[in-house]
């Protein structure tokens, strides 16, 4: 499995998102440009220009004609992805930290950071059909629990928004009143920050990562824990599987002791594990530092992986993959 190194971004990697026929990988990095690139071979298509700070987050449209991204910046803006025009900007007070679009992409949810005394929020923009008709008006805003929050998503038929952060407790809210319905439990839950969370795709069950060396596979409805894989090192990311009961999971240590280490001793390859056996299968090494970003395309015979060195890797599975007995 020979990887392409995909070089275009000058700062660490935050995100990686794959649109919905898996053709187009798109990249989040500090340094200000998301980037798009063809998924097949790794080559840039082009990059998204106007933001002014770290972008954190995106997601893009079930169609592929619309990208949403999140960004230090204290924006988030909204893309045509094929022009790479800007189309609206939303102007929050603090920080873009996370972004997701529903199902039928009219709304999205965007968690914003405790920032000067503003507390954390999660809050749902409409997306108009028209970019002319777009107004930063928020359908809802729920003024968030202490610290920051990581990710939020959609829950199954957008009925609900499951948020994970800084507090370590996973949260389930309401997402026509803003209600809290469920948390995660402390005891069996993890004991610290929450630093990724990935919805499998027919949203029935959901991986999180943790600082606290661990990762959980949770159901989405009942918010019941169903798996703990253990790591040796804290997680920054995990992806699921599309097609195989695998999941991948990478991470390595703070990204500030990254120099003090051999990269061999810094734990940076990405390890598959068994999603129902626990069993770890595999690991792909490569990265020069932490792993940030994990991204499995939807046919899921491919992955990529965003590191603190700044390269996406894409990597195409071998034959015998796919052939693991376990």
């Amino acid at each position: 499995m020979r990887p392409i190194l995909m070089k275009g971004h000058e700062r660490p990697l935050t995100f990686l998102k794959y649109n919905r026929e898996g053709d187009l990988l798109l990249s989040c990095a500090k340094d200000h440009t998301p980037t798009v690139w063809f998924a097949d071979d790794g080559q840039r298509l082009g990059t998204y220009r106007g933001h002014n700070g770290a972008v954190w987050c995106c997601d893009v449209s079930h169609d592929s004609t619309r990208l949403v991204t999140g960004s230090a910046d204290q924006s988030v803006k909204l893309w045509d992805v094929q022009t790479g025009t800007q189309l609206y900007s939303f102007n929050f007070n603090s920080p873009a930290r996370s972004v997701d679009f529903s199902v039928g992409d009219k709304l999205v949810v965007i968690t914003t950071d405790p920032f000067m005394g503003n507390p954390s929020t999660i809050q749902v923009k409409r997306i108009a059909e028209d970019p002319a008709d777009q107004t930063s008006d928020s359908v809802l805003t729920i003024k968030g629990p202490q610290g920051r929050i990581n990710r939020a998503v959609w829950g199954p038929l957008n009925k609900t928004i499951i948020s994970a952060g800084e507090d370590s407790i996973i949260r389930i809210w309401d997402s026509e009143t803003g209600q809290l319905l469920k948390e995660s439990d402390k005891e069996s839950g993890h004991q610290k920050t929450i630093s990724s969370l990935c919805m499998f795709t027919d949203k029935s069950h959901f991986l999180t990562g943790s600082a606290d060396k661990s990762a959980k596979l949770w159901d989405t409805r009942s918010l019941t824990l169903l798996k703990t894989y253990q790591m040796d090192r804290p997680v920054n990311a995990v992806a699921i599987s599309p097609l195989l009961d695998h999941v991948v999971i990478g991470g390595g240590q703070e990204a500030v002791n990254v120099t003090m280490t051999d990269r061999r001793a810094g734990k940076f390859e990405a390890k598959f594990y068994h999603k129902i056996l626990q069993d770890e299968i595999g690991g792909v090494k490569g990265h020069f530092g932490p792993i940030n970003a994990l991204a499995f395309n939807p046919d899921g015979r491919s992955f990529s992986s965003g590191g603190e060195d700044g390269y996406v890797r894409l990597h195409h599975f071998d034959p015998d993959y796919f052939s693991i007995r376990m």
